[in-house]
């Protein structure tokens, strides 16, 4: 037994929704009776990847005297459970980017309304009354979890971060009615992009894919990802490139 930091779990607040137990790394919560459980001390690291995925509030990480985080016991527990058998140190390598500020609740999906609009709207207005077209959120791709309810039945945009800034209307010529998500394939774990672009054409319902990437020789590592994935998913899905130019325009 050592004193260390581990979940600790309100029932009072626990409305049982799952959303941590679908968070957690290693396996260690469960729902049992309604209320979110630790199944095993030993199973729970005490990082806290699911805290910020609990729309009540009711986990924290507190300190106390438990049984040492034990990692051979996680795998073996994870490969009894059906999962994918990976190291510790793979395991916190995806936990890291997918869950990058695990105490905020800004990865918690939400549906933007926005309102019809005529078109002589978005055309005429000044840049400072410009609107966004953004319809959904969160937008990265380490984020955006594969099966999230905004991208069923849509077009996704799959964008290079710096084409966000580069390309000037983008809101009005790509992400108007459509969902987004966006990276950057030279700083990002591209095995991850990989494996959740190919989660997201599988079990997210999406009509389309369009990537929107830079010329740079980098950023075309997003279309060789979006390429792949749609390659070994055997997707008949319709997908096409547009490129945007270092001063801005498009490419095509």
């Amino acid at each position: 037994m050592v004193v260390r930091k581990i979940i600790r779990i309100d029932e009072d607040k626990c409305n049982g929704c799952g959303q941590c137990v679908d968070a957690c790394v290693e396996s260690a919560l469960k729902i049992v009776d309604g209320k979110a459980k630790v199944i095993k001390d030993s199973f729970c690291d005490g990082l806290g990847a699911c805290i910020g995925e609990c729309p009540e509030g009711a986990l924290t990480i507190e300190e106390r005297d438990v049984p040492e985080f034990d990692e051979e016991a996680v795998k073996e527990h994870m490969k009894e459970a059906g999962h994918k058998q990976e190291t510790h140190e793979q395991m916190h390598h995806e936990h890291h980017h997918a869950h990058e500020d695990v105490s905020c609740p800004s990865a918690a999906p939400k549906i933007l309304k926005r309102e019809d609009r005529c078109e002589c709207e978005s055309t005429e207005m000044d840049h400072k009354d410009a609107i966004s077209e953004l319809g959904h959120w969160p937008i990265q791709i380490m984020l955006v979890q594969e099966n999230a309810p905004f991208l069923r039945g849509k077009d996704l945009i799959v964008l290079a971060d710096c084409a966000a800034v580069a390309y000037p209307d983008l809101h009005g010529g790509f992400l108007k009615g459509k969902a987004v998500v966006m990276g950057c394939p030279k700083f990002d774990d591209n095995e991850f992009y990989l494996k959740r672009l190919k989660g997201i054409i599988q079990n997210s319902g999406i009509k389309s894919i369009s990537v929107v990437n830079m010329e740079v020789p980098c950023c075309f590592g997003l279309h060789t990802l979006v390429q792949q994935a749609v390659e070994e998913t055997g997707s008949r899905i319709p997908y096409k490139q547009h490129i945007v130019a270092i001063a801005g325009e498009l490419l095509e």
